[in-house]
């Protein structure tokens, strides 16, 4: 497999980098507390928001890179795939989060991420009501920037289970039935788990480890480089690899990753 080039890094990265401030631009300046909710789910009962602000933001971010990077693929949640012609594709969620954001929580995110060669190389997560951001950098490492200030993203090395702060959050998609067979986990989730923000959080060493269930790939695929640069781990809860999407487990390290999945053997087919 050939290797990005630094210069070619370099040009990815500074356009990714500009991202949060335009985005943070469009959102205060012409779209905030303008948003009309609408209910995507097919199902009867089905709850899954979508407004017109997320569609707004995806175009714009399809419209800029477009520009830019003219043979790139991309992937969004609101506006399907437009295929590559070369090894990038770009996988975006313009509101991660859109529950909390239509009830006016800051938790909400836009997510973006680069894939080389199908491999999710760099992320970003934004959170423009916090006022921060984070991203992978060219030398591979990840930082939390705000107020224009870099901070190294470093997760905490917990080795024991029982002293680990874990969130988790699985808004009725994980049956009662199957929840009782893995008490033993679910009694240890005492964190709220808010989205990207809590993968963010892991990454910063405030959280050891983070479930969710069915996340679609423009939810975790910016989340993958994040967190494995940041000395983390994460997968599917079968251990397979989490760019396929699906239910998610990110940790601090391999050890308490490992017991974790021990713990979910119960449910997983």
């Amino acid at each position: 497999m050939s290797i990005m080039s630094p210069k070619i890094k370099l040009k990815y990265y500074k356009f990714l980098n500009s991202l949060p401030g335009k985005i943070n631009s469009i959102y205060f300046n012409k779209l905030e507390g303008k948003f009309i909710l609408k209910n995507k789910s097919k199902k009867s009962k089905g709850f899954d928001p979508v407004t017109n602000i997320d569609r707004t933001l995806e175009l714009y971010i399809r419209k800029e890179i477009t520009k830019k990077f003219p043979k790139d693929g991309i992937i969004g949640e609101e506006f399907g795939i437009k295929k590559a012609t070369n090894d990038f594709t770009w996988v975006i969620d313009p509101i991660d989060g859109t529950k909390s954001f239509v009830i006016g929580s800051p938790t909400w995110s836009n997510l973006v991420s680069i894939n080389y060669k199908n491999i999710p190389t760099f992320g970003l997560a934004n959170f423009p009501v916090l006022k921060k951001y984070y991203i992978t950098r060219p030398d591979g490492k990840s930082y939390l920037i705000k107020n224009n200030k870099f901070k190294k993203l470093k997760v905490f090395n917990s080795k024991k289970l029982k002293d680990c702060k874990i969130a988790g959050n699985f808004f009725g998609w994980l049956s009662i039935a199957k929840q009782k067979k893995i008490v033993n986990l679910i009694k240890l989730m005492n964190y709220p788990c808010s989205d990207a923000l809590s993968y963010c959080q892991l990454c910063e060493g405030k959280l050891d480890a983070v479930l969710q269930v069915s996340n679609k790939i423009w939810d975790i695929h910016s989340l993958i480089p994040l967190i494995k640069s940041a000395g983390g781990c994460v997968s599917r809860w079968d251990g397979k690899d989490a760019k396929l999407g699906g239910n998610i487990i990110a940790s601090s390290n391999k050890t308490i990753h490992n017991k974790i999945l021990k713990l979910l053997k119960p449910i997983i087919k």
